[in-house]
């Protein structure tokens, strides 16, 4: 049996004063891709950063086997790489130094680089195919641009565990497919992935998809599972359809019966 990067037990996330996440039992083994989906408002972010120790929450969250809360900043910032949603960052900072921001865990408290820095910001920046823009300014990018440097900053990390909140944000279909590949390399390599996506074909191409629903789990299970492409299709109040094309799955909007 593999090893859980996360277990919950009673998660529970309150906003604002409303309930965003409710009672969510939930085991993500390592060494997979998990893709998590579901309709708008359903808590998909918020179990994402609660997860990540990003929003106080209540019930269990273990990460590899120790309580979340247990652990140094330090080390858990080595442990997990993050990617949010349409993130802020230093505009006038050079491509090359935002990226060089993911090795801050590994450096001392001065922030020197060495190296082994400077070999993780080269690669993680020619992985996502950003190195030819790596002394311009990050305002200057486009929003497709940006976020690849964005991504290449929690490659960088090199982290066991990357969680990635809507990563597709700007990124044309050749990039996007760029982006699979590099995930499929990283849990290949032993790694674990979790990444919120709204696009559901490219979801099912992960090993697990988590739906979310109103706060809870709806279903969770392998992505080649006929239950699960059922449980899409109720997630989505049957406005999609789950079909094999070319050997892979994706969701097309249901066509209307004239019966």
């Amino acid at each position: 049996m593999s090893t859980a990067a996360f277990a919950c037990g009673g998660l529970r996330v309150a906003l604002g004063g409303r309930v965003v996440l409710d009672g969510v039992d939930l085991t993500l083994p390592a060494g997979r891709w998990t893709a998590v989906a579901g309709p708008n408002g359903a808590g998909k972010t918020t179990l994402l950063k609660a997860l990540a120790q990003l929003l106080p929450a209540g019930g269990r969250i273990e990460l590899l086997g120790r309580p979340a809360s247990a652990w140094p900043a330090r080390e858990r910032a080595r442990a997990i790489a993050w990617l949010g949603q349409a993130e802020a960052g230093a505009e006038d900072l050079l491509a090359e130094d935002v990226v060089m921001l993911g090795r801050l865990p590994h450096q001392d408290w001065l922030g020197n680089a060495g190296a082994e820095d400077r070999e993780a910001v080269r690669a993680a920046m020619a992985e996502t195919q950003c190195l030819d823009w790596r002394d311009r300014p990050l305002g200057s990018l486009s929003g497709g641009e940006r976020q690849r440097v964005l991504l290449a900053r929690a490659l960088a990390v090199r982290a066991p565990i990357l969680l990635m909140d809507e990563p597709l944000s700007h990124l044309d279909p050749p990039h996007q497919a760029d982006w699979l590949a590099i995930v499929r390399r990283h849990v290949a390599r032993g790694g674990t992935a979790v990444s919120v996506l709204h696009e559901i074909g490219l979801a099912l191409q992960a090993d697990d998809l988590l739906l979310v629903r109103a706060g809870r789990v709806a279903h969770h299970g392998a992505c080649a599972d006929p239950a699960t492409h059922r449980a899409v299709e109720e997630v989505f109040d049957r406005r999609v359809q789950v079909h094999a094309v070319a050997g892979r799955w994706v969701a097309l909007p249901r066509e209307e019966s004239n019966a």
